[in-house]
């Protein structure tokens, strides 16, 4: 009785989620290791960032966002934008490589921050600005080019092929960067004014203005820093790919609001950890190697799965919104007597 009671509060308490996705991550790695040779290894394990560490900086971006009580459709967009800037100056105007980087970042910072400037002063819906934002960024890349572009500049090719060996094992420049950005967020989103600014914002933001806090400011960065985030995806693509290409990072946007819920981030804002996106990134990945260990499954089963675990992490969220309001309501309940 008393473990179904705590269970019960357990539930209720946003950080629920959280652990569940931890557990579910474990459970998944037990159930490849048993069935299937290898899928243990480590270099298997380190596969799963390497060709995910362009995905987890486009969730890193994300988390703030929906921190904030927000949401970018734009990312896929912004991603494929950049392998076409970065793709078009290197090959036809044949800049330098660290200039190109340079620019394709502040091309994304500046359209995330025109998205938050029009959300916030327009008192716009995140959802259709993002939306609009997401067909402008699809569309210029097309402008560029219709076809994809081939990147054969030397550093890029460089990267692209590096392996950073350690022990037997790799991991290429790409995943360092992205953990690099995963730990900057972090510190960001728990050390900072700024952190704690999109917190508050996401909890309430009429109550984030009663305080005094920077509302407006704060938003403007929230989605400068998503498309930032996007662009270094854009970038970490491009070394992957060597190309640039309109048609590339189709549905990443939906991809990284995915792990951004199944990591724990409550999607009402307010509530979760930017570390936990790192296991809803890894969660994607591992279903991934499950279905190609397997070898007899189509890889849309993928997004069957993913789909389910969207669909159960949302309810779980909505039962803790509810518990948390009734919890709330009967707080208030006993209080009455007591003012009276």
């Amino acid at each position: 009785m008393m473990l179904a009671s705590s269970l019960r509060r357990a539930s209720h308490a946003p950080w629920f989620t959280s652990m569940v996705t931890v557990a579910l991550l474990v459970l998944m790695l037990v159930i490849g290791a048993f069935g299937y040779d290898g899928f243990l290894s480590p270099q298997v394990m380190l596969n799963l960032l390497i060709d995910n560490a362009f995905l987890l900086v486009v969730a890193v971006g994300m988390t703030f966002v929906i921190l904030s009580g927000g949401i970018d459709l734009s990312v896929g967009s912004v991603l494929a934008l950049t392998t076409m800037v970065a793709a078009f100056l290197l090959q036809n105007w044949h800049w330098p490589p660290l200039l190109v980087i340079a620019t394709v970042l502040l091309m994304g910072a500046g359209f995330g921050a025109a998205m938050g400037a029009m959300i916030h002063y327009f008192k716009l819906q995140a959802f259709i600005v993002t939306l609009a934002g997401m067909f402008l960024a699809r569309g210029l890349c097309y402008l560029i080019s219709i076809n994809s572009i081939t990147i054969d500049e030397p550093l890029f090719v460089e990267l692209s092929q590096s392996r950073l060996e350690f022990g037997g094992l790799f991991i290429s420049p790409s995943v360092v960067i992205a953990l690099i950005v995963l730990a900057v967020a972090i510190w960001m989103a728990h050390g900072t004014r700024f952190g704690r600014a999109v917190y508050a914002i996401g909890g309430s933001e009429s109550s984030a203005l009663l305080m005094g806090l920077p509302v407006g400011r704060t938003k403007v960065l929230v989605y400068a820093f998503s498309g930032f985030c996007a662009s270094v995806g854009g970038v970490l693509f491009s070394f992957y790919m060597l190309s640039g290409y309109g048609l590339h990072a189709q549905g990443v946007e939906l991809d990284a609001i995915a792990a951004v819920v199944i990591g724990g981030t409550l999607l009402t804002g307010g509530y979760g950890y930017v570390a936990g996106t790192l296991t809803g990134v890894l969660i994607l990945g591992v279903i991934q190697t499950l279905i190609a260990f397997d070898g007899s499954l189509s890889s849309w089963w993928t997004k069957i799965f993913i789909g389910a675990l969207l669909f159960v992490f949302c309810v779980a969220q909505r039962v803790i919104s509810l518990g948390a309001l009734r919890g709330k309501t009967a707080g208030s309940a006993k209080a009455a007597p007591a003012v009276a």
